[in-house]
This record gives C-alpha cells, structure tokens and sequence, in this order.
C-alpha cells in the first residue's frame, strides 16, 4: 500500500446512516487512501470497484429522465458523457496525456458565510407554510470547506484505475506516468489517490507518485488567476440570476414568512442541494433535504446558470478566456511532437526547460487542475466552440453542446491520445501518427483539424492549434492592461 496518503473530513453520525439534523462532525481526519483501500479492494479475488460511486450508478439509473443531479452542472458527479472508441485494428495508442479536476469537495472558502446566512434566515421565519421547509427547524450546517470529500477520494482512485486498465500496455517499470498537480491541497489529493488507483490496479506493480506540485501563486499552467485584466465574473450570469431567482424567492418567502430571503440567499439555497448530497454520501447516495424546495425546471434553470458561468468566465464569451489555457496547450504540444515547450503566457519556464520536471520520454503523463482551467483549455484549443453567443435571457436548447455537466463534472477529465497507425485510407504511408480527444470518455469531433470524425493527423492536429502556438495571439498581453469593461461584454 502506498504511504501516500490524501486527508477528508467527514460528518460523523453513529448510527447507520448520515443524519441531515444535529450532524456532527468527526475532530479527526481521515485518510483519504486508506479510505480507498477501504471502499475499492477485496483482497481474496483481488477487485476493484467503489461503493459510493457504484451507489451513485444505481441512483442514476434508477432515476431516468427525471434525475435532477444532470442539472447540477459542474457540481454533478462524475458519470462518462460517452462510451470510449477504442483505436481502430490497425493502430496502436503510444502516448496518453490526461488532464483531469480534483474530485467531489466540499464548498470553496468563500461559500459557507453564505450558505449559513440563507439557512438562518428560514429558521428565523415566522412559521413554515411547506412541510418541506419542516427539517430546518432541526437542521445544522455541517460542511467544511474546500477538501476533497470521500466520494471525491473514491472518483480519483477509480480513474487511476481506469487509466491503467485501459492503457497498461504502455507502462513499465522504468516508464511510470508522469504526475503533476496544481498546488492547492485538494488537487494534490486527487492526484495522490489517481496514483494510490493506478498502484492498486497494478497489484502494486506500478507505483507511481506525484513528480511536480506546481505553487498557485507562480506561473502554473494547471491554474488560471495569472491573467489580471480578466474579469472574475461576467454581468451576463447576473442578468440570467435576476430573471430566473425572484419567482422562487417570492414562493420560499411566501412559505417562509418573515424569512426575507434575497436573490443571493436562493442561490446558495440551491448550491447546498448538490454540495450537501455529495458530501453525505459516504456509503449510499442520499440527497440533500434542501434539493426538495426547488422543482426540476427550476434545476434546470439553475443549470443554465452555471453553464453561462463557465462560458463567460473562461469560456468562449470571455475574450480573455481560452488565453489563460493556452500555456497547457503548449505543454500538450511539446510532448504530442517531442519537442521543447515555445510559450510566452503562463507556462514556468524553470520547471519546463528541465527534464527532471518536463520530460518528454514518457508515455502516460496525468495532470490535475480546476475545472475553469479545463474550460480555457477547452477554448484554446477548438472544443465545444459555439456558433452563437449564449444567451442569458433564456434558458438554451435542450440538446445544447455548451453543458457543464458533461464537460467538467467533479473529477471531469480530458484524454489526449497519440496513436501509430500502419496504413489510413486516402493517406500516404509516410503518414502514421494521430491524435484522438476525449472529454469524459466522450470521442470529440475534431473537425477543425480533420473531417470530424474524432481522428486528426498529428501534423494536423498540431498546426490548427495556432492560438496557442501563437501564445494567444495578442490577448496574453491583454491579461496586463488596465481593465475595460467594453472588451469583456459584447452584444447579443
């Protein structure tokens, strides 16, 4: 067993199940791995398998299309948004480049202030119209903030075991994965258990362990916040935030009176839906009693919420968006081509110039970050481009491209393959290395480097990605100018 070891608070109840009223909180830490080790061995015939995650499984299917989990956006457990293409018969994958999101957590630093504020005010109400209200007469707020709790330990542990399964062809005692992680602690975690999953479905054959923590206050291609001059929210989600939240805060105050709930006090409301369940899972999916104050269009609302955060914060809505993805880009290119890193945005020039700490003679490199580095990935790249701005006046289609639930979940991931392939149809033979992507198991389409059928010639592949080679084409120089407000809104 790797010594290795990844920290999560729990709540602590000791009867059978987690109680939503009077939880307390265990003073102790658990040990992420050995929580893994726990959830994921039987020893006798040696299977891997999760408990939490396989009772999340069962939970969505037993839920069908009315599940409102898919519209918890970037807070949705991770689940595939695909079913994986393995190569074609005359093709071998010879490079995996993973980039993946910490697991399932608990709120960030600055969501729990708020979270308490809206609970307080409903148990300062005069009287409870809604029995659903009922539990919070009893209710207390439990959650940390910002760890990796254990259904996120057990979403990383599982993807390092899935990465060896599906690619163990490629590792070898002298040829482990290469591991970087972003330097926030719960990155780092999820980086720990990706490797704790790897060993263990090795039978501890392999064991790899994090290489580089690259600090979050240096040039750090696995982390955003390097550009200034972008801004941290667009007015475009407060716009969508005023239309869709007054009609609940009017009903939850209506059923609540002398609440007084405020537009702010809803949305943390709804956030504790899914921040909440997935934090009391820690042996069978439970949900949340405050995902039952809010109906499924209103989750659906909700969603459209969190996807126009994504899109207008480091998405394709946000000029200096896709930029701040652009030195990973760039990294990606090195190893996909052999070559020393070319960038001039946020890559660390120190870390990148040295073997040691950017090798480029593995052939599994895995790499742990924040989803909103992932969307500007996504942008830098070519991903899920849109044909049109999204709108935040209403919600989108149904069937839209733009969805945070199946683009960066918790524990979302992105692949880049290289493969060698012996023959291509309408290709000369001197032509033998490809490139495939996938997001959550999902074959992207790759249509501006190919004919949109998910496979790109390497050549290709490396030069559609001009932003990036270009280190953004000017707008990373934008990241320094005085901020202006007319760059970032632009007309629907």
């Amino acid at each position: 067993m790797s010594k290795e070891t990844v920290e999560s608070e729990l709540p602590f109840t000791t009867g059978g199940s987690v109680q939503q009223s009077n939880v307390k909180q265990t003073q102790s830490k658990l040990r992420g791995v050995v929580l893994c080790a726990l959830l994921f061995l039987d020893f006798a015939g040696f299977k891997v398998g999760g408990y939490i995650c396989d009772s999340w499984s069962r939970h969505r299917h037993n839920a069908g299309k009315h599940d409102i989990t898919k519209h918890w956006a970037q807070y949705t457990p991770y689940v595939p948004a695909g079913d994986y293409v393995p190569p074609p018969k005359h093709c071998k994958v010879t490079q995996v480049n993973l980039l993946q999101r910490h697991g399932a957590r608990y709120p960030s630093s600055d969501d729990p202030v708020e979270m308490e504020e809206a609970i307080s005010k409903l148990q300062q109400a005069d009287e409870y119209k809604d029995k659903s209200l009922e539990f919070l007469r009893n209710h207390s707020y439990f959650l940390g903030q910002d760890d990796l709790i254990p259904l996120g330990a057990e979403q990383s542990f599982q993807s390092g075991i899935d990465i060896f399964d599906r690619y163990s062809r490629l590792v070898s005692k002298g040829n482990l994965p290469f591991v970087r992680a972003s330097g926030q602690d719960r990155v780092v975690d999820t980086a720990r258990n990706w490797t704790a999953g790897f060993a263990t479905a090795s039978r501890y054959e392999y064991e790899p362990h994090i290489s580089v923590i690259i600090p979050e206050d240096k040039n750090d291609t696995l982390q955003i916040n390097q550009c200034p001059s972008a801004p941290s929210y667009h007015p475009y989600t407060e716009t969508w935030r005023d239309i869709f939240i007054p009609p609940i805060k009017h009903r939850l105050n209506k059923a609540a009176p002398g609440a007084h709930l405020n537009n702010s006090n809803v949305y943390s409301l709804m956030a504790l839906c899914p921040l909440e369940s997935v934090a009391l899972s820690a042996a069978e999916w439970q949900f949340s009693r405050f995902c039952g104050l809010f109906t499924e269009k209103e989750w659906k609302q909700f969603e459209w919420h969190e996807d126009l955060k994504k899109y207008y914060k480091t998405g394709y809505g946000n000029p200096l968006g896709p930029v701040q993805g652009v030195g990973y880009v760039n990294e990606l290119l090195a190893r996909l081509t052999n070559n020393a890193v070319s960038d001039h945005t946020n890559t660390n020039a120190t870390l990148d110039s040295s073997p040691e700490t950017f090798p480029l003679n593995h052939t599994i490199y895995a790499d742990f970050t924040h989803e909103n580095l992932l969307v500007a990935v996504f942008g830098a790249m070519g991903l899920f481009n849109q044909s049109t701005t999204l709108n935040p006046r209403h919600v989108g289609k149904k069937h839209r491209t733009w969805n945070a639930h199946k683009m960066v979940p918790f524990s979302a991931r992105m692949v880049v393959e290289k493969m060698e392939c012996e023959k291509w149809p309408g290709l000369s033979e001197e032509t033998s290395e490809f490139v495939r992507v996938f997001v959550n198991d999902e074959m992207q389409p790759l249509d501006f480097c190919g004919t949109g059928e998910g496979v790109c010639t390497l050549n290709a592949f490396s030069e559609s990605q001009k932003y990036a080679k270009d280190s953004g084409q000017g707008d990373w120089e934008k990241c320094f100018e005085e901020e202006d407000g007319d760059r970032v809104i632009s007309a629907l």
